[in-house]
């Protein structure tokens, strides 16, 4: 795993890591973004990440660990 700041390829992660970050702002924490251009948390998340403003890492699927670390041995 390593842990990335550009917005995720995958619409279910994008979404994923914006909703977790709305939920943050939602219980008081403060926008990573100058002047937001909403004060909707979703949209304040949405533009956070399209900054690369939050880091998040996207665990591997079972079993690329291991292909991984095998293809490297080679």
């Amino acid at each position: 795993m390593s842990v990335k700041t550009e917005a995720p390829d995958s619409r279910f992660a994008y979404v994923v890591v914006a909703a977790r970050r709305a939920r943050q702002l939602m219980a008081g924490a403060p926008p990573l973004v100058e002047n937001p251009k909403s004060r909707q948390a979703t949209r304040v998340a949405q533009q956070e990440l399209k900054a690369g403003h939050l880091e998040f890492d996207i665990p591997a699927r079972a079993g690329e660990e291991e292909e991984e670390k095998e293809s490297k041995r080679r």
